[in-house]
């Protein structure tokens, strides 16, 4: 086999690095060597390398090892540690209200939003200016006004929002690889992330629509990945692991760090382990016994990791539980995390390299958990690779880390947009009064930002490649709405009454800043919007209508006439101009009068004549003689005058007396003939009588002509 088909693989660990060459034939691949060397000091510190030399000078020791048996190696597949990943929950949202959400752009861009909001939470939490890949999020759920709800598009509320669980890689730990790699004079060939290399040896992407936890458990942290749905749904990292054990055990018995590492290691292959304490005394003790005295640490750290797969994993239990890692071998382990989650202990189980599919060892190297991880970095580096591809964000070089599907959404995180700033402002809102309760008329609302890729227009979850140029531009901005009164209020509220048998409708008074206004009046800011309905009779009433007492001065004296006095009653009940009237109340209104003359005399009982009837020319004729004269300022009123409120009036009573035949004349014309003497005889019973002749009711009157 030749060696220029091997491939070398590292997995740069806190403890220690393993050195891997694997070779692969017709899908089988076979492990051909291996050489582990631990760091001599601290240059490692939670999967971030602090130390860029000292790490060096290991790699370069096991690239040397390794070359002494198979030859010069010149290029290597390496991993970012997934315990230097950084998992933050974070939730945007938007207004809708009025604007509902019809394309699931907008849910997009409320997702990018969201993930913005966790990158700028994370430069809080970690209280530094780094940069960060993100290298891919899931939605938690979304929520409209407050409530969770499955889908947004088409849906009509006032808020809507998004709540995400997004992952980031800080940029510095790649390139911090970056240079240990240099220095050891080896190129990196393929990267890959550690929880994606066990993943992908592990649970094919056939197993990921399961819901599977997969916890690498090294010395110093436990990374965690999360499958559900067909894909990785989230990456997560305990800082504790191993050494938690080896310090307690180290408590327990005495013993300085490397004994109790060496007594841990036993206690998984032996039933009792022989340790020999700082002061010099050695004792044998039980398997079992020395797993209860520690006990508490490895509680501690099955319910710190039963902790982060429930935040992972939206607070609930996956369906499984797959440990590797050195630490993975911790006595008791798997049964407390199947307790904590719920699970069946066939649930969680500890996945050695065995589970790796058409796999092989040379025969001389031994094979364990702890190998899972570098294998998987020498496989998926090869099958899925990540690199780096540079895009231009309006006019900004952008270097992406491509280690899935890249998106518009992408370039735009990472080059620092934010994707709100971008949203056009909505239109000025402003606020009216409406019979005193404030009203906010908000503006309608900005545009979404408009995407532009190679020139084209695009949406924030197209895929970008190498070279490509976005641009971002504003959206419009929203504009202040034109609000009439009829946008308050619809219609005019009115109510119902009675008004003298017949059902009026009243209305109420509508009034702009204290002015008469009507519904077709538009409105500004600090605008009074106000109606009233009229609550008194007199406001309901023709304005001709008085309701004053009728007063008259009769020879000098003033005399009240209620006859022609105005009047109201309400429901039958007598009332007021002023009186309050409730709808459907029964209104009976009588205005002032000004009656005739005539209809004063029979108010005030005086009689104003004497009538008597009688028959002239055979036809009845009724004679009326005066018995009141009437004057207004010295005017003699007939008994068809009106009279006004307030009038003053003098009456003249005449004696009372008969009547006689001249008084004919009052009520009759007599026309005299052309032809013929101006003689004539006067007639009363067919007997000629005289102008002075009393009469009497029924006499027979003539003139008769010769």
């Amino acid at each position: 086999m030749r060696k220029e088909t091997y491939t070398f693989a590292l997995d740069i660990g806190t403890r220690s690095v393993v050195g891997l060459l694997l070779s692969e034939k017709d899908g089988t691949y076979e492990v051909i060597d291996t050489v582990i060397q631990e760091h001599g000091e601290r240059s490692m510190l939670d999967g971030q390398i602090h130390d860029v030399i000292s790490v060096s000078n290991v790699i370069s020791s096991v690239k040397e090892k390794l070359e002494e048996k198979h030859g010069t190696l010149r290029e290597v597949c390496v991993a970012a540690a997934g315990r230097a990943l950084k998992t933050i929950r974070a939730e945007a949202q938007i207004e809708i209200e009025g604007k509902p959400i019809i394309q699931t752009e907008t849910v997009f861009h409320l997702e990018l939003m969201a993930v913005q909001e966790a990158q700028k939470q994370l430069a809080q939490k970690e209280k530094a200016m780094q940069e960060y890949d993100c290298v891919g999020y899931s939605v938690i759920h979304y929520k409209l006004d407050h409530q969770e709800i499955g889908s947004l598009v088409d849906q009509q509320g006032k808020v809507a929002s998004a709540e995400i669980i997004a992952t980031f890689l800080p940029k510095v730990v790649v390139e911090s690889l970056l240079a240990a790699l240099n220095r050891a004079n080896l190129e990196m060939k393929a990267l890959t992330l550690e929880p994606i290399a066990a993943i992908n040896v592990l649970i094919p992407s056939s197993m990921r629509r399961l819901n599977v936890a997969l916890v690498d458990i090294g010395a110093g942290t436990s990374d965690i990945a999360i499958t559900n749905k067909g894909t990785v749904t989230a990456y997560g990292m305990v800082p504790m692991a191993g050494d938690e054990i080896t310090e307690a055990i180290s408590d327990q018995f005495l013993l300085d760090f490397h004994d109790a590492e060496q007594a841990k290691r036993e206690l998984h292959t032996s039933e009792s382990i022989l340790v020999k304490d700082i002061l010099g005394f050695e004792n044998e003790v039980l398997k079992e016994e020395a797993i209860s005295l520690i006990h508490s640490a490895i509680d501690s750290l099955a319910n710190a990791i039963k902790e982060e797969i429930y935040s992972l994993n939206q607070e609930s239990s996956p369906k499984a539980v797959m440990l590797i890692g050195g630490g993975s071998l911790t006595p008791k382990l798997p049964e407390l995390i199947a307790e904590k989650l719920n699970l069946p202990l066939n649930r969680v189980a500890i996945r050695g390299i065995d589970a790796i599919k058409q796999l092989r060892f040379a025969e001389h190297l031994k094979t364990g958990p702890e190998l899972v991880t570098p294998i998987g970095i020498a496989i998926s580096s090869n099958q899925n690779p990540i690199q780096y591809v540079s895009v231009k964000v309006n006019g900004r070089s952008v270097r992406l880390l491509h280690m899935r599907k890249l998106t518009v959404s992408d370039s735009l995180l990472s080059s620092g947009i934010q994707l709100n700033k971008y949203y056009g402002k909505p239109g000025l809102a402003f606020i009216a009064a409406l019979n005193g309760q404030s009203i906010t008329i908000p503006g309608t609302y900005g545009e979404a930002p408009l995407l532009f890729k190679n020139g084209k227009v695009c949406s924030v979850d197209e895929e970008i490649i190498n070279g490509d140029e976005i641009i971002i531009e504003k959206g419009k901005d929203g504009r202040s709405l034109s609000v009439a009164i009829s946008d308050l209020i619809d219609v005019v509220p009115a109510k119902q009454v009675i008004l003298n048998g017949e059902r009026v409708q009243v209305e109420a008074n509508l009034a702009l800043n204290g002015k008469p206004a009507s519904l077709t009046d538009l409105i500004a800011d600090r605008d009074s919007v106000t109606y009233s309905f009229p609550d008194q009779v007199k406001e309901i009433l023709p304005d001709e209508y008085s309701f004053a007492p009728f007063f008259l001065s009769v020879d000098g004296s003033r005399i009240k006439v209620d006859a022609f006095s105005g009047k109201i009653l309400i429901n039958h009940f007598p009332a007021h101009p002023s009186s309050r009237f409730e709808e459907w109340d029964q209104i009976t209104a009588v205005k002032t009068e000004s009656p005739s003359l005539s209809q004063v005399l029979t108010e005030l009982k005086i009689k104003a004549y004497e009538s008597l009837t009688v028959l002239y020319n055979q036809e009845p004729l009724t004679i009326k003689k005066m018995m009141a004269e009437v004057y207004r300022d010295d005017m003699l009123l007939s008994l068809e005058d009106k009279i006004n409120n307030g009038d003053y009036l003098t009456i003249k009573k005449q004696p009372a007396g008969s009547f006689i035949f001249q008084d004919v004349f009052t009520a009759v014309d007599v026309t005299i003939p052309s032809e013929g003497s101006n003689k004539f005889l006067l007639l009363k019973n067919e007997k000629e009588t005289a102008f002075h002749e009393e009469l009497l009711p029924g006499d027979r009157l003539s003139i008769k002509w010769f």
